[in-house]
């Protein structure tokens, strides 16, 4: 039996904040003991309000920040969280909201496409050209973008580079956090278009952390619910959205509105009936 891409067990994370005169330090439990595998080539969505702890499960799970406790196996070796070794490292990439703030500006698009295998691989210079170039047409852009710097892309173009150069080292898995919140609503459907098509072209695993359920619906194969740090609903994304077990997560979908054309002619005709 193969092992999953990613396993998550008793996962927590804890902040301790800073006291004062007459006041103890507080224990903040963003985390709460999470558990959850997830098979290649299928996408978990993790939802939940602002504060629910679901970018800090992400930080953890790309290994940029320790859990206080818990373990994280990815391809079934677990992660020493006091020393995560370059090897791990490359197995797991994050694509994060905003990817102007994470591109150098000063760097031109096929050297920050090119520069992972630089810093990770004995490739040679021109390898690691074709394969850059490679890469930057797989996304949907083309060879005369491949000297550009990045002030001359759009947000859409920019987050096609962000997930063009996540994928440069091939890893196990990728934590795409809020990857298109910051974009409209049509560069939103390409993006996702993108993502879809890369997964069923290069088996890719996804984490897709959102806060927009219609997002989730289209994308996800399982999707977890998040509130104050723990996980009070997972399972596949028809039984979550088609029957929803946990009050918070009937909350959740309530306070949505629903963007078929009938859903917003009856809110179109409830305003005009309000105004008259």
């Amino acid at each position: 039996m193969t092992a999953p891409v990613l396993e998550v067990r008793n996962l927590t994370r804890d902040y301790t904040s800073s006291g004062g005169f007459l006041r103890p330090a507080k224990v903040v439990h963003a985390v709460k003991g999470v558990n959850f595998s997830l098979a290649k080539g299928r996408t978990l969505a993790v939802v939940g309000e602002s504060g629910c702890g679901k970018s800090t499960l992400a930080r953890m799970i790309t290994l940029i920040d320790p859990p206080t406790a818990g373990e994280i196996l990815i391809d079934g070796k677990p992660v020493d969280a006091g020393h995560v070794t370059h090897d791990m490292r490359q197995k797991v990439q994050i694509v994060f909201q905003n990817p102007y703030g994470s591109l150098n500006p000063r760097q031109k698009i096929g050297d920050v496409l090119a520069e992972p295998l630089l810093l990770n691989t004995k490739m040679p210079a021109a390898e690691r050209r074709e394969r850059a170039m490679a890469m930057l047409l797989k996304v949907g852009l083309g060879p005369e973008h491949f000297n550009r710097y990045p002030h001359m892309f759009s947000g859409g173009q920019r987050q096609r580079i962000a997930i063009a150069r996540a994928l440069m080292l091939n890893p196990s898995f990728l934590v795409l956090d809020e990857p298109v919140s910051a974009l409209d609503l049509s560069v939103q459907a390409q993006i996702l278009n993108l993502l879809k098509d890369l997964q069923d072209e290069f088996g890719l695993t996804y984490v897709f952390i959102s806060h927009d359920l219609s997002v989730v619906r289209y994308i996800a194969d399982e999707v977890m619910v998040m509130y104050f740090g723990d996980v009070v609903e997972h399972g596949s994304r028809e039984d979550v959205f088609g029957n929803p077990q946990h009050s918070y997560t009937k909350t959740l979908f309530a306070a949505t509105p629903k963007s078929d054309v009938e859903s917003i002619r009856a809110r179109i005709a409830k305003k005009a009936a309000l105004a008259s």
